[in-house]
Protein backbone atom coordinates (compact mmCIF):
# COMPACT_ATOMS: atom_id res chain seq x y z
CA UNK A 1 0.00 0.00 0.00
CA UNK A 2 1.33 3.38 -0.65
CA UNK A 3 2.17 5.79 2.40
CA UNK A 4 1.26 9.08 3.41
CA UNK A 5 4.35 10.61 2.09
CA UNK A 6 4.48 8.82 -1.17
CA UNK A 7 1.26 10.03 -1.44
CA UNK A 8 1.92 13.28 -1.42
CA UNK A 9 5.11 13.06 -3.29
CA UNK A 10 3.13 11.95 -6.30
CA UNK A 11 0.04 14.63 -5.91
CA UNK A 12 2.57 17.07 -5.87
CA UNK A 13 4.30 15.50 -9.71
CA UNK A 14 2.63 16.94 -12.32
CA UNK A 15 2.45 20.45 -10.47
CA UNK A 16 6.18 20.36 -9.42
CA UNK A 17 9.06 20.21 -10.99
CA UNK A 18 11.60 21.78 -8.00
CA UNK A 19 11.84 21.26 -4.32
CA UNK A 20 14.87 22.71 -1.98
CA UNK A 21 15.49 21.42 1.73
CA UNK A 22 17.25 20.03 4.12
CA UNK A 23 16.77 16.05 4.96
CA UNK A 24 15.97 15.45 8.83
CA UNK A 25 13.50 13.08 10.84
CA UNK A 26 10.27 14.66 10.28
CA UNK A 27 10.76 14.71 6.22
CA UNK A 28 13.06 11.25 5.42
CA UNK A 29 9.93 9.48 4.43
CA UNK A 30 8.83 12.06 1.88
CA UNK A 31 12.31 12.96 0.33
CA UNK A 32 12.69 9.18 -0.36
CA UNK A 33 9.15 9.37 -1.84
CA UNK A 34 10.33 12.10 -3.87
CA UNK A 35 13.41 10.39 -5.58
CA UNK A 36 10.62 8.10 -7.14
CA UNK A 37 8.79 11.12 -8.90
CA UNK A 38 9.98 13.27 -11.59
CA UNK A 39 10.58 16.40 -8.75
CA UNK A 40 14.17 17.62 -8.67
CA UNK A 41 15.13 17.72 -5.50
CA UNK A 42 18.22 20.31 -4.36
CA UNK A 43 19.76 19.77 -0.98
CA UNK A 44 20.96 23.14 0.68
CA UNK A 45 22.44 23.47 3.78
CA UNK A 46 20.27 25.57 6.05
CA UNK A 47 15.93 25.42 6.34
CA UNK A 48 16.24 28.89 5.20
CA UNK A 49 17.55 28.58 2.32
CA UNK A 50 15.02 26.02 1.01
CA UNK A 51 12.34 28.60 1.72
CA UNK A 52 14.18 31.58 -0.04
CA UNK A 53 15.27 29.09 -2.93
CA UNK A 54 11.94 28.46 -3.92
CA UNK A 55 10.67 31.65 -3.48
CA UNK A 56 13.59 33.16 -5.95
CA UNK A 57 12.88 30.31 -8.32
CA UNK A 58 8.97 31.56 -8.29
CA UNK A 59 10.21 34.76 -9.19
CA UNK A 60 12.87 33.86 -11.86
CA UNK A 61 10.06 31.71 -13.67
CA UNK A 62 6.12 32.19 -12.54
CA UNK A 63 6.15 28.37 -11.58
CA UNK A 64 5.80 27.09 -7.88
CA UNK A 65 8.23 25.42 -5.91
CA UNK A 66 8.28 23.34 -2.69
CA UNK A 67 10.46 23.37 0.42
CA UNK A 68 10.92 21.18 2.74
CA UNK A 69 12.27 20.87 6.33
CA UNK A 70 12.06 18.71 9.04
CA UNK A 71 9.90 19.38 12.76
CA UNK A 72 11.04 21.69 15.61
CA UNK A 73 14.34 23.52 14.97
CA UNK A 74 14.03 22.49 11.34
CA UNK A 75 10.83 24.76 11.24
CA UNK A 76 11.52 27.33 13.09
CA UNK A 77 14.50 28.43 10.74
CA UNK A 78 12.44 28.71 7.71
CA UNK A 79 10.14 31.70 9.54
CA UNK A 80 12.20 34.41 9.02
CA UNK A 81 12.20 33.24 4.84
CA UNK A 82 7.86 32.41 5.66
CA UNK A 83 7.80 35.83 6.18
CA UNK A 84 9.47 37.05 3.44
CA UNK A 85 7.49 35.27 1.06
CA UNK A 86 3.96 35.85 2.59
CA UNK A 87 4.66 39.72 1.97
CA UNK A 88 5.99 39.03 -1.33
CA UNK A 89 2.43 37.50 -1.97
CA UNK A 90 5.08 34.74 -3.66
CA UNK A 91 2.86 30.87 -3.91
CA UNK A 92 5.09 28.54 -2.59
CA UNK A 93 4.49 25.14 -0.53
CA UNK A 94 6.66 24.33 2.63
CA UNK A 95 6.41 20.83 3.32
CA UNK A 96 7.32 19.94 7.26
CA UNK A 97 7.32 17.44 9.33
CA UNK A 98 5.30 17.98 12.72
CA UNK A 99 4.06 16.78 15.92
CA UNK A 100 2.64 12.97 16.20
CA UNK A 101 -1.32 13.13 15.54
CA UNK A 102 -1.23 11.19 19.20
CA UNK A 103 -0.01 14.66 20.79
CA UNK A 104 3.21 16.94 21.20
CA UNK A 105 6.81 15.66 22.40
CA UNK A 106 8.86 17.88 24.80
CA UNK A 107 10.58 19.18 21.47
CA UNK A 108 7.93 20.07 19.62
CA UNK A 109 6.31 23.64 19.50
CA UNK A 110 3.23 25.03 17.87
CA UNK A 111 4.33 25.52 14.35
CA UNK A 112 0.56 25.83 13.13
CA UNK A 113 0.82 29.11 15.24
CA UNK A 114 4.40 30.53 14.26
CA UNK A 115 3.17 29.73 10.97
CA UNK A 116 0.14 31.81 11.37
CA UNK A 117 2.54 34.67 12.86
CA UNK A 118 4.08 35.62 9.85
CA UNK A 119 0.72 35.28 7.72
CA UNK A 120 0.89 31.41 6.70
CA UNK A 121 -1.69 28.86 6.76
CA UNK A 122 -1.26 25.17 7.21
CA UNK A 123 -2.67 21.98 6.22
CA UNK A 124 -2.29 19.17 7.99
CA UNK A 125 -2.50 15.83 6.31
CA UNK A 126 -4.03 12.84 7.37
CA UNK A 127 -4.09 8.96 6.85
CA UNK A 128 -7.58 9.27 5.28
CA UNK A 129 -7.05 11.76 2.16
CA UNK A 130 -3.74 13.40 2.38
CA UNK A 131 -4.02 13.55 -1.63
CA UNK A 132 -6.78 15.87 -1.00
CA UNK A 133 -5.56 18.13 1.81
CA UNK A 134 -2.56 18.18 -0.44
CA UNK A 135 -4.37 19.83 -3.30
CA UNK A 136 -6.10 22.27 -1.43
CA UNK A 137 -2.48 23.27 -0.20
CA UNK A 138 -1.19 23.90 -3.54
CA UNK A 139 -4.70 25.80 -4.49
CA UNK A 140 -4.59 27.75 -1.13
CA UNK A 141 -0.89 29.18 -2.22
CA UNK A 142 -1.51 29.84 -5.81
CA UNK A 143 -5.40 31.20 -5.44
CA UNK A 144 -3.74 33.34 -3.06
CA UNK A 145 -0.65 34.39 -4.40
CA UNK A 146 0.98 33.15 -0.68
CA UNK A 147 3.37 31.15 0.91
CA UNK A 148 1.79 27.45 2.76
CA UNK A 149 2.66 24.88 5.22
CA UNK A 150 1.64 21.20 4.50
CA UNK A 151 2.27 19.22 7.59
CA UNK A 152 3.05 15.57 7.90
CA UNK A 153 2.91 14.10 11.09
CA UNK A 154 5.57 12.39 12.75
CA UNK A 155 3.72 9.22 13.22
CA UNK A 156 1.53 9.19 10.03
CA UNK A 157 4.81 9.88 7.47
CA UNK A 158 5.74 6.45 6.69
CA UNK A 159 1.13 5.62 7.77
CA UNK A 160 -0.27 2.68 4.94
CA UNK A 161 -3.06 4.62 3.17
CA UNK A 162 -5.31 3.48 0.31
CA UNK A 163 -4.80 4.44 -2.88
CA UNK A 164 -7.25 7.15 -3.79
CA UNK A 165 -7.32 9.81 -7.16
CA UNK A 166 -6.48 13.05 -5.58
CA UNK A 167 -8.53 15.73 -6.84
CA UNK A 168 -7.35 17.95 -9.58
CA UNK A 169 -5.69 21.28 -9.22
CA UNK A 170 -8.07 24.14 -10.59
CA UNK A 171 -6.60 26.30 -12.89
CA UNK A 172 -8.44 29.87 -12.00
CA UNK A 173 -9.08 32.63 -14.98
CA UNK A 174 -7.40 35.84 -13.93
CA UNK A 175 -9.89 38.75 -13.17
CA UNK A 176 -11.13 40.85 -15.95
CA UNK A 177 -12.01 44.54 -15.39
CA UNK A 178 -15.54 45.37 -15.86
CA UNK A 179 -17.08 47.89 -18.60
CA UNK A 180 -17.61 50.84 -16.75
CA UNK A 181 -14.50 50.89 -14.78
CA UNK A 182 -12.70 50.59 -18.26
CA UNK A 183 -14.34 53.28 -19.41
CA UNK A 184 -13.51 55.46 -16.36
CA UNK A 185 -10.00 54.62 -17.03
CA UNK A 186 -10.22 55.50 -20.33
CA UNK A 187 -11.93 58.86 -19.83
CA UNK A 188 -8.95 60.21 -16.97
CA UNK A 189 -5.86 58.93 -19.50
CA UNK A 190 -8.00 61.41 -22.01
CA UNK A 191 -7.48 64.23 -19.64
CA UNK A 192 -3.95 63.49 -18.73
CA UNK A 193 -1.22 66.27 -20.02
CA UNK A 194 1.47 64.43 -18.08
CA UNK A 195 0.19 60.58 -17.54
CA UNK A 196 3.11 58.27 -16.14
CA UNK A 197 2.81 54.47 -16.37
CA UNK A 198 4.45 52.36 -13.50
CA UNK A 199 4.58 48.89 -13.96
CA UNK A 200 5.19 46.27 -11.65
CA UNK A 201 5.72 42.63 -10.84
CA UNK A 202 2.63 42.45 -11.29
CA UNK A 203 2.64 43.45 -14.85
CA UNK A 204 5.33 40.80 -15.84
CA UNK A 205 3.42 37.84 -14.39
CA UNK A 206 0.57 38.84 -16.23
CA UNK A 207 2.64 39.11 -19.24
CA UNK A 208 1.26 42.69 -20.11
CA UNK A 209 4.77 44.07 -20.91
CA UNK A 210 3.58 44.30 -24.54
CA UNK A 211 0.42 46.21 -24.11
CA UNK A 212 2.24 48.34 -21.13
CA UNK A 213 4.46 49.79 -23.76
CA UNK A 214 1.59 50.19 -26.35
CA UNK A 215 -0.53 52.12 -23.89
CA UNK A 216 2.50 54.00 -23.19
CA UNK A 217 2.79 55.09 -26.94
CA UNK A 218 -0.63 55.46 -27.64
CA UNK A 219 -0.97 58.29 -24.80
CA UNK A 220 2.21 59.35 -25.15
CA UNK A 221 3.60 58.82 -21.22
CA UNK A 222 6.74 58.55 -19.91
CA UNK A 223 7.26 54.96 -18.31
CA UNK A 224 8.55 53.69 -14.49
CA UNK A 225 8.82 50.46 -12.91
CA UNK A 226 8.99 49.50 -9.26
CA UNK A 227 12.19 47.46 -8.59
CA UNK A 228 9.90 44.07 -9.25
CA UNK A 229 9.07 45.34 -12.90
CA UNK A 230 12.35 46.80 -14.21
CA UNK A 231 13.01 45.68 -17.86
CA UNK A 232 9.43 45.02 -18.69
CA UNK A 233 8.98 48.11 -21.40
CA UNK A 234 10.61 48.18 -24.84
CA UNK A 235 13.96 48.42 -25.54
CA UNK A 236 13.58 50.21 -28.65
CA UNK A 237 15.36 53.73 -28.95
CA UNK A 238 11.71 56.01 -28.28
CA UNK A 239 10.56 53.37 -25.20
CA UNK A 240 14.26 54.20 -23.76
CA UNK A 241 14.12 57.65 -24.08
CA UNK A 242 10.81 58.34 -22.34
CA UNK A 243 11.68 55.49 -19.60
CA UNK A 244 12.41 57.26 -15.97
CA UNK A 245 14.14 53.71 -14.85
CA UNK A 246 13.18 52.70 -11.23
CA UNK A 247 10.61 55.01 -9.18
CA UNK A 248 11.83 55.80 -5.62
CA UNK A 249 14.69 55.38 -3.78
CA UNK A 250 16.48 54.16 -6.43
CA UNK A 251 15.39 56.81 -9.08
CA UNK A 252 18.01 59.86 -10.43
CA UNK A 253 16.49 63.61 -9.28
CA UNK A 254 15.70 64.68 -12.98
CA UNK A 255 13.48 61.14 -12.97
CA UNK A 256 11.93 61.87 -9.47
CA UNK A 257 11.18 65.41 -10.59
CA UNK A 258 9.81 64.27 -13.67
CA UNK A 259 7.51 61.05 -11.48
CA UNK A 260 6.30 64.12 -9.74
CA UNK A 261 5.75 66.17 -12.06
CA UNK A 262 2.76 63.45 -13.69
CA UNK A 263 -0.35 64.55 -13.14
CA UNK A 264 -2.16 61.03 -13.66
CA UNK A 265 0.27 58.01 -12.31
CA UNK A 266 -1.08 54.59 -14.13
CA UNK A 267 0.62 51.90 -11.24
CA UNK A 268 0.04 48.61 -12.80
CA UNK A 269 0.90 45.41 -10.76
CA UNK A 270 2.73 47.65 -8.39
CA UNK A 271 2.18 47.29 -5.00
CA UNK A 272 3.62 50.95 -3.84
CA UNK A 273 5.91 49.56 -0.81
CA UNK A 274 7.83 52.68 1.02
CA UNK A 275 10.92 52.37 -1.35
CA UNK A 276 8.62 52.98 -4.50
CA UNK A 277 6.74 55.83 -3.17
CA UNK A 278 9.93 57.31 -2.01
CA UNK A 279 8.60 57.41 1.37
CA UNK A 280 5.19 59.07 0.22
CA UNK A 281 7.14 61.53 -1.90
CA UNK A 282 7.28 60.08 -4.85
CA UNK A 283 4.48 61.58 -6.65
CA UNK A 284 2.64 65.30 -6.44
CA UNK A 285 -0.11 66.03 -4.02
CA UNK A 286 -2.00 66.62 -6.60
CA UNK A 287 -1.58 63.58 -8.88
CA UNK A 288 -4.77 61.28 -9.66
CA UNK A 289 -3.40 57.78 -8.53
CA UNK A 290 -5.12 54.86 -10.71
CA UNK A 291 -4.02 51.13 -9.67
CA UNK A 292 -4.86 47.68 -12.21
CA UNK A 293 -3.87 45.17 -9.89
CA UNK A 294 -5.41 41.41 -9.30
CA UNK A 295 -5.49 41.76 -5.25
CA UNK A 296 -8.84 42.74 -3.83
CA UNK A 297 -8.63 46.42 -2.87
CA UNK A 298 -5.58 48.88 -3.42
CA UNK A 299 -2.74 48.24 -1.72
CA UNK A 300 -1.87 51.89 -1.02
CA UNK A 301 -4.09 54.85 0.60
CA UNK A 302 -2.57 57.26 -1.80
CA UNK A 303 -5.10 55.48 -4.80
CA UNK A 304 -7.70 57.56 -5.76
CA UNK A 305 -9.46 54.89 -8.47
CA UNK A 306 -9.07 51.27 -8.12
CA UNK A 307 -9.34 48.50 -10.66
CA UNK A 308 -9.31 45.34 -9.88
CA UNK A 309 -8.36 42.85 -12.80
CA UNK A 310 -5.49 41.65 -14.24
CA UNK A 311 -3.15 43.85 -16.15
CA UNK A 312 -2.84 42.47 -19.26
CA UNK A 313 -6.38 41.97 -19.70
CA UNK A 314 -7.47 45.28 -18.61
CA UNK A 315 -4.93 47.31 -20.83
CA UNK A 316 -6.08 45.09 -24.02
CA UNK A 317 -9.93 46.15 -23.22
CA UNK A 318 -8.28 49.38 -22.78
CA UNK A 319 -6.65 50.73 -26.09
CA UNK A 320 -9.40 50.13 -28.32
CA UNK A 321 -10.82 53.12 -26.86
CA UNK A 322 -7.76 55.41 -26.87
CA UNK A 323 -6.90 57.76 -29.89
CA UNK A 324 -3.16 58.00 -30.57
CA UNK A 325 -2.08 61.10 -28.90
CA UNK A 326 0.37 63.97 -30.71
CA UNK A 327 3.69 64.00 -29.84
CA UNK A 328 3.94 65.91 -26.62
CA UNK A 329 6.70 67.61 -25.09
CA UNK A 330 5.89 65.71 -21.94
CA UNK A 331 7.08 62.60 -23.46
CA UNK A 332 10.53 64.54 -24.59
CA UNK A 333 11.49 65.78 -21.41
CA UNK A 334 12.59 62.02 -20.55
CA UNK A 335 14.42 62.13 -23.29
CA UNK A 336 16.73 64.97 -22.13
CA UNK A 337 17.89 63.63 -18.87
CA UNK A 338 21.48 63.27 -18.65
CA UNK A 339 23.12 59.76 -17.22
CA UNK A 340 23.50 60.27 -13.94
CA UNK A 341 25.40 57.16 -12.70
CA UNK A 342 28.71 59.04 -11.61
CA UNK A 343 31.59 56.56 -12.47
CA UNK A 344 33.77 57.02 -9.68
CA UNK A 345 37.06 57.85 -8.84
CA UNK A 346 38.72 54.40 -9.15
CA UNK A 347 39.62 54.50 -5.55
CA UNK A 348 38.40 56.59 -2.59
CA UNK A 349 40.54 58.68 -0.43
CA UNK A 350 40.92 55.78 1.81
CA UNK A 351 42.56 54.08 -0.90
CA UNK A 352 40.01 51.01 -1.11
CA UNK A 353 37.79 50.87 -4.17
CA UNK A 354 35.32 53.61 -5.04
CA UNK A 355 32.08 51.44 -5.11
CA UNK A 356 30.29 53.31 -8.21
CA UNK A 357 33.44 52.37 -10.40
CA UNK A 358 33.19 48.63 -9.57
CA UNK A 359 29.30 48.77 -10.32
CA UNK A 360 29.96 50.94 -13.55
CA UNK A 361 32.79 48.68 -14.51
CA UNK A 362 30.88 45.28 -13.98
CA UNK A 363 27.71 46.57 -16.39
CA UNK A 364 30.36 46.20 -19.28
CA UNK A 365 32.01 42.88 -17.53
CA UNK A 366 28.78 40.84 -17.02
CA UNK A 367 27.27 38.89 -19.85
CA UNK A 368 23.79 40.38 -21.38
CA UNK A 369 22.36 37.42 -20.55
CA UNK A 370 22.46 38.01 -16.64
CA UNK A 371 20.59 37.25 -13.88
CA UNK A 372 21.13 39.61 -10.85
CA UNK A 373 20.29 38.51 -7.82
CA UNK A 374 20.54 40.31 -4.75
CA UNK A 375 20.81 40.57 -1.15
CA UNK A 376 20.00 43.05 1.14
CA UNK A 377 22.52 46.03 2.74
CA UNK A 378 23.57 49.45 1.82
CA UNK A 379 25.45 47.73 -1.40
CA UNK A 380 21.39 46.69 -2.68
CA UNK A 381 21.45 50.07 -4.94
CA UNK A 382 24.33 49.51 -7.27
CA UNK A 383 23.15 46.91 -9.34
CA UNK A 384 19.98 48.26 -10.07
CA UNK A 385 20.85 51.47 -10.96
CA UNK A 386 24.46 50.45 -12.31
CA UNK A 387 23.50 47.57 -14.25
CA UNK A 388 20.95 46.48 -16.97
CA UNK A 389 18.61 44.38 -16.58
CA UNK A 390 17.06 41.96 -19.38
CA UNK A 391 13.44 42.01 -18.04
CA UNK A 392 11.71 41.65 -14.42
CA UNK A 393 12.61 38.28 -13.58
CA UNK A 394 15.99 38.68 -13.96
CA UNK A 395 16.48 40.61 -10.82
CA UNK A 396 15.19 39.21 -7.99
CA UNK A 397 15.69 40.76 -4.65
CA UNK A 398 14.80 38.25 -1.60
CA UNK A 399 14.24 39.57 1.78
CA UNK A 400 13.85 43.14 0.74
CA UNK A 401 9.49 43.11 2.35
CA UNK A 402 11.08 41.73 5.44
CA UNK A 403 13.78 43.85 5.25
CA UNK A 404 16.27 40.76 6.44
CA UNK A 405 19.84 40.62 4.76
CA UNK A 406 21.53 36.48 4.83
CA UNK A 407 19.27 35.44 1.51
CA UNK A 408 21.40 36.17 -1.19
CA UNK A 409 23.04 32.84 -1.77
CA UNK A 410 19.74 30.58 -1.34
CA UNK A 411 18.58 32.99 -3.80
CA UNK A 412 21.28 32.39 -6.75
CA UNK A 413 20.16 28.62 -6.00
CA UNK A 414 17.05 28.86 -6.76
CA UNK A 415 17.36 31.41 -9.85
CA UNK A 416 19.64 29.33 -10.98
CA UNK A 417 17.13 26.07 -10.85
CA UNK A 418 14.78 28.48 -12.56
CA UNK A 419 16.99 29.77 -15.29
CA UNK A 420 19.97 27.44 -15.86
CA UNK A 421 21.38 29.21 -19.64
CA UNK A 422 21.57 32.21 -18.11
CA UNK A 423 24.67 33.89 -15.72
CA UNK A 424 23.64 33.75 -12.25
CA UNK A 425 25.37 36.93 -10.32
CA UNK A 426 24.58 37.65 -7.17
CA UNK A 427 25.60 40.86 -5.37
CA UNK A 428 26.23 40.68 -2.05
CA UNK A 429 27.67 42.60 1.14
CA UNK A 430 30.13 40.83 3.54
CA UNK A 431 27.74 40.99 6.25
CA UNK A 432 24.81 39.56 4.46
CA UNK A 433 27.69 37.16 2.49
CA UNK A 434 28.48 35.69 5.99
CA UNK A 435 25.29 35.36 7.57
CA UNK A 436 24.19 32.92 4.47
CA UNK A 437 27.65 31.81 4.17
CA UNK A 438 25.92 27.81 4.38
CA UNK A 439 24.64 28.14 1.02
CA UNK A 440 27.89 29.23 -0.78
CA UNK A 441 28.71 25.74 -1.31
CA UNK A 442 25.44 25.17 -2.84
CA UNK A 443 25.39 27.69 -4.99
CA UNK A 444 28.72 26.54 -6.41
CA UNK A 445 27.90 22.98 -6.64
CA UNK A 446 24.03 23.49 -8.23
CA UNK A 447 24.58 26.94 -10.50
CA UNK A 448 26.17 26.46 -13.87
CA UNK A 449 27.99 29.38 -14.49
CA UNK A 450 28.03 32.29 -11.70
CA UNK A 451 29.24 35.23 -10.33
CA UNK A 452 29.35 36.35 -6.74
CA UNK A 453 30.32 40.33 -6.41
CA UNK A 454 31.28 40.80 -2.42
CA UNK A 455 31.03 44.16 -1.73
CA UNK A 456 33.23 43.85 1.03
CA UNK A 457 33.80 47.13 2.93
CA UNK A 458 34.46 45.76 6.23
CA UNK A 459 30.78 46.75 7.88
CA UNK A 460 27.24 46.49 8.38
CA UNK A 461 27.09 49.29 5.73
CA UNK A 462 23.41 50.27 5.82
CA UNK A 463 23.45 50.61 9.95
CA UNK A 464 26.92 52.70 9.51
CA UNK A 465 25.34 55.28 7.02
CA UNK A 466 22.02 55.80 9.02
CA UNK A 467 23.54 55.57 12.77
CA UNK A 468 27.28 56.34 12.25
CA UNK A 469 26.27 59.45 10.78
CA UNK A 470 24.27 60.45 13.34
CA UNK A 471 27.23 59.91 16.15
CA UNK A 472 26.53 56.48 17.39
CA UNK A 473 29.17 54.13 17.86
CA UNK A 474 30.58 52.49 15.13
CA UNK A 475 32.66 49.64 16.53
CA UNK A 476 29.05 47.05 16.68
CA UNK A 477 28.78 47.56 12.88
CA UNK A 478 32.37 46.86 11.96
CA UNK A 479 32.77 43.65 10.45
CA UNK A 480 36.99 42.15 10.42
CA UNK A 481 37.84 41.86 6.71
CA UNK A 482 37.43 38.79 5.26
CA UNK A 483 38.78 36.85 2.51
CA UNK A 484 35.61 35.55 0.40
CA UNK A 485 37.90 34.75 -2.36
CA UNK A 486 39.93 32.08 -0.29
CA UNK A 487 36.68 30.67 0.97
CA UNK A 488 35.08 30.84 -2.44
CA UNK A 489 38.50 29.14 -3.81
CA UNK A 490 38.02 26.20 -0.44
CA UNK A 491 34.44 25.54 -1.61
CA UNK A 492 35.19 24.78 -5.67
CA UNK A 493 34.97 28.31 -7.04
CA UNK A 494 37.37 30.44 -9.29
CA UNK A 495 37.88 33.71 -7.10
CA UNK A 496 40.23 36.68 -7.37
CA UNK A 497 40.05 39.59 -4.89
CA UNK A 498 39.84 42.84 -6.37
CA UNK A 499 41.57 46.19 -5.11
CA UNK A 500 41.94 48.19 -7.74
CA UNK A 501 39.46 48.07 -10.81
CA UNK A 502 42.05 45.99 -13.71
CA UNK A 503 41.78 43.65 -10.89
CA UNK A 504 38.40 43.17 -12.97
CA UNK A 505 40.44 41.71 -15.84
CA UNK A 506 40.39 38.41 -14.14
CA UNK A 507 36.91 37.98 -13.81
CA UNK A 508 36.53 39.56 -17.25
CA UNK A 509 39.13 36.75 -18.57
CA UNK A 510 37.01 33.89 -16.54
CA UNK A 511 33.92 34.56 -18.10
CA UNK A 512 35.77 35.18 -21.81
CA UNK A 513 36.81 31.30 -21.42
CA UNK A 514 33.15 29.90 -21.46
CA UNK A 515 33.64 27.62 -18.32
CA UNK A 516 31.05 26.23 -16.29
CA UNK A 517 31.62 27.19 -12.63
CA UNK A 518 31.19 30.01 -10.11
CA UNK A 519 33.54 33.11 -10.28
CA UNK A 520 33.78 34.71 -6.53
CA UNK A 521 34.97 38.70 -7.24
CA UNK A 522 35.90 39.77 -3.64
CA UNK A 523 35.68 43.63 -3.83
CA UNK A 524 37.26 45.52 -1.33
CA UNK A 525 35.34 48.48 -1.43
CA UNK A 526 35.51 51.55 0.80
CA UNK A 527 32.44 52.51 2.97
CA UNK A 528 33.07 56.17 2.55
CA UNK A 529 31.03 56.19 -0.45
CA UNK A 530 27.28 56.86 0.03
CA UNK A 531 24.72 55.21 -2.21
CA UNK A 532 22.72 58.23 -3.42
CA UNK A 533 19.67 56.32 -2.28
CA UNK A 534 20.60 55.96 0.61
CA UNK A 535 21.77 59.96 1.03
CA UNK A 536 17.82 60.42 -0.36
CA UNK A 537 16.82 58.24 2.14
CA UNK A 538 18.57 60.31 4.89
CA UNK A 539 17.46 63.17 3.45
CA UNK A 540 13.86 62.67 3.13
CA UNK A 541 13.90 61.21 7.10
CA UNK A 542 15.68 64.08 8.13
CA UNK A 543 13.06 66.41 6.83
CA UNK A 544 10.35 64.98 8.30
CA UNK A 545 11.58 64.64 11.29
CA UNK A 546 12.08 60.70 12.20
Amino acid sequence: MPTVSATVARTLTPYLSHCFGVMGNGNAYLLDALADTDIGYVPVRHEVAGVVAADAYYRASARIAAATATYGPGFTNTLTALAEAVQAHTPLLLIVGDRPSSGPRPWDVDQPGLAAAVGAATFTVDADDPGRITIAALQHALDERTAVVLAIPYDLAAAPVAATTPPTLISRQPPAPDARSVTSLQRLLSRAERPLLLAGRGAWLSDAGEALTELAHRIGALTATSAGGVGIFDTTPDGRDADLGICGGFADDDAAKLINAADLVLVAGAGLNPFTMRHQTAFAEDATVVQIDCAPTATHERVDHFLHGDVRTTVEALLPHLDPASARQWRQQAANRGDHRHPGTGLAPDGLLDPRTVAHRLNGVLPADRTVVSDGGHFIGWAPTYWDIPSPNRLIMVGTQFQSIGLGLPSAVGAGAALSDSTIVLTTGDGGGLMGAADLETMIRTVRRGVVVVWNDGYYGAELHQYGSKGLHTEPMRIPTVDFAGVGRALGAEAAVIAVPDDLDRLQQWLDSGVDGVFVADCRISAQIRAPYMQTQLSITARSGR
